[in-house]
């Protein structure tokens, strides 16, 4: 009779494609996370026009780049030890909902947040599934 096993050499390798997917998707928010709260740090231009559009204010930027910050280390170290990615997927998620609603409050087009938002929920469940 055959030994079926659930450690195939196929679930391994599915196992380790997802985490390589897990990181690709996971570095490329973190990155987008760091550029916007620099971005914010430094009071670009464009950011403040955006700011300005949802009434978000200006002095309380530092509030946001911290958050991005904060989600983008999380999703980082979320690699390892994978409740603080999910904890910090969760987070960044939550984020980006907020922003999306403060753009359609003033019937701003929200892409722009709405991509990093796709990207967050991306992570969490790729994040889910590799634990």
């Amino acid at each position: 009779m055959p030994s079926f096993h659930t450690n195939t050499a196929l679930d391994q390798l599915s196992r380790t494609s997802m985490f390589i997917a897990t990181i690709v998707v996971s570095a490329l928010l973190a990155a987008l996370l760091v550029f916007s709260a620099v971005g914010k740090l430094r009071n670009d231009p464009a950011q403040l026009k955006v700011m300005q559009t949802v009434g978000f204010p200006v002095d309380k930027l530092w509030l946001l780049a911290t958050a991005e910050i904060a989600g983008a280390v999380g999703l980082l170290i979320g690699l390892f030890w994978w409740p603080l990615g999910v904890a910090a997927a969760i987070g960044v998620i939550l984020y980006f909902i907020g922003a999306v609603g403060s753009h359609l409050r003033v019937r701003d087009p929200a892409t722009n947040a709405a991509i990093p938002l796709v990207l967050a929920i991306a992570a969490l469940t790729l994040r889910l599934a590799t634990t």
